[in-house]
């Protein structure tokens, strides 16, 4: 028998709704419960009226740092001792706050790039929105881990965040004919891994049939984080 985990996870959701329900699947089948009273404890919000995160970057609506910082209280009040949100974009708001709440933060950038250090030290192709690769959140983090990302011209780019529409749209065999399209050119040009940094990229990737070891999927990188802290010295990522 596995020891139950002792921590409740807190996960604010619903960026976008089909990320969500994939991290939650991840969460369930890689835990090495073997029966429903070993699996933590989950609270979810599922805040699907978040303001785009793209739009907020480009000004187009309202800053949602105070939801953010209103739902991890949310879920804190609810009794979570450990939080997680699957939204890479969201963390261009959640990095001005993430240190300053009460219980331990699961952040899924600085996952997704250890994963990828791991896995490919020579580097790896980010695919992430268009407003997380305005920021440079992932080329800040990646340059504190002392990690290489290669990004994307603006053509691809377009390609990519019309990849994020199609997933949140459910249209998953486009998504993942527009992904083989993407990833194949890159490769022509770097055979290296592809991060998918965007949590509907690697729902695109999954739908490509592309070979599932060349992509480091913040999604996994996140669930395997959260297993790890949750069945401490059981859980080990593959």
């Amino acid at each position: 028998m596995i020891k139950a985990p002792e921590k409740i996870l807190g996960v604010l959701g619903g960026m976008g709704p089909a990320a969500t329900a994939e991290f939650l699947r991840l969460l369930t089948v890689k835990s090495p419960a073997t029966r429903d009273q070993e699996h933590p404890i989950v609270y979810v919000l599922c805040d699907s009226h978040m303001p785009d995160r793209v739009e907020a970057i480009e000004g187009i609506v309202p800053d949602p740092t105070p939801r953010f910082k209103d739902g991890f209280e949310k879920l804190i009040s609810w009794g979570a001792d450990l939080l997680a949100t699957p939204c890479n974009t969201a963390h261009v708001f959640v990095d001005k706050f993430y240190k300053d709440l009460s219980v331990p933060y699961i952040h899924i950038v600085r996952e997704t790039i250890a994963s990828c250090q791991a896995r490919s030290p020579q580097g790896a192709w980010l695919l992430a929105t268009t407003g997380t690769c305005r920021t440079g959140l992932y080329e800040e983090h990646a340059k504190e881990m002392g990690y290489t990302f290669h990004k994307v011209d603006d053509a691809v780019q377009d390609q990519v965040q019309q990849c994020v529409r199609l997933v949140k749209a459910n249209k998953m065999e486009e998504s993942g004919k527009l992904m083989r399209s993407i990833v194949e050119g890159l490769w022509k040009e770097k055979d290296i891994l592809v991060a998918t940094a965007c949590t509907e990229l690697p729902l695109a990737y999954d739908a490509s049939g592309l070979p599932p070891e060349k992509n480091a999927s913040s999604l996994d990188s996140l669930a395997d984080a959260c297993l790890e802290v949750l069945y401490p010295g059981v859980y080990k990522r593959s």
